[in-house]
């Protein structure tokens, strides 16, 4: 089994140049270097695999030494999906911590959006009370209002018929009449008994 020693250098350089760009403290060199030792890493795994073969698949083999191992591209395709999702964690990170420092002294803590909504909506609430309220103050008023008018009206039609009872005591003649102009029996009566 020989190697090539210019990608075995490519490795170790890869993997070298990300350890120490990862030992930074800022997260996009940490994630920089991530990228840069999964690639050396992958490229070290592809060196292990050895020369190229034929297939292991089981069928019309010949030799079993032109047969090429499996494991090392299994480790290899398995490296490659860890580095997609420790990067796309890392990227994640990054945006999180980029967005809070940005947010200066309010830090994590976010005004709710809906806050003016639930003030309108307060504000909403309020006026339909107040408009019932007043729609039961009008009510009130104007019940008592019939009311006054409805007691002046009687009072009116018991001063008129008083007065009609002292013109009807004079002359028996004349009679009293309600509004509608129907007769008032009721003071016929007693002006019959007077």
């Amino acid at each position: 089994m020989s190697a090539s020693i210019t990608l075995l250098l490519l490795s170790a350089v890869l993997c070298g140049t990300g350890v120490y760009v990862m030992l930074e403290r800022s997260l996009t060199r940490i994630l920089v270097g991530f990228l840069l030792l999964g690639n050396g890493i992958n490229l070290l795994l592809f060196l292990m695999a050895g020369r190229s073969g034929q297939a292991p698949l089981i069928g019309d083999v010949s030799e079993a030494d032109s047969i090429v191992d499996p494991v090392p591209q299994v480790l290899m395709l398995t490296a490659i999906v860890i580095n997609f999702g420790i990067t796309a964690f890392l990227l994640a990170l990054i945006y999180r911590s980029w967005w809070l420092a940005n947010l200066g002294d309010e830090g994590d803590t976010v005004s709710d959006e809906h806050e003016e909504d639930e003030r309108e909506l307060e504000d909403a609430e309020r006026m339909s009370v107040s408009i019932e309220e007043d729609d039961e103050a009008m009510r009130a008023e104007l019940a008592s209002e019939v009311e006054d008018t409805a007691h002046a009206v009687l009072d009116a039609a018991d001063s008129a018929t008083g007065a009609t009872a002292t013109v009807g005591e004079s002359s028996p003649s004349v009679s009293s009449r309600d509004s509608t102009g129907s007769r008032d029996s009721s003071r016929d009566d007693r002006d019959v008994t007077s």
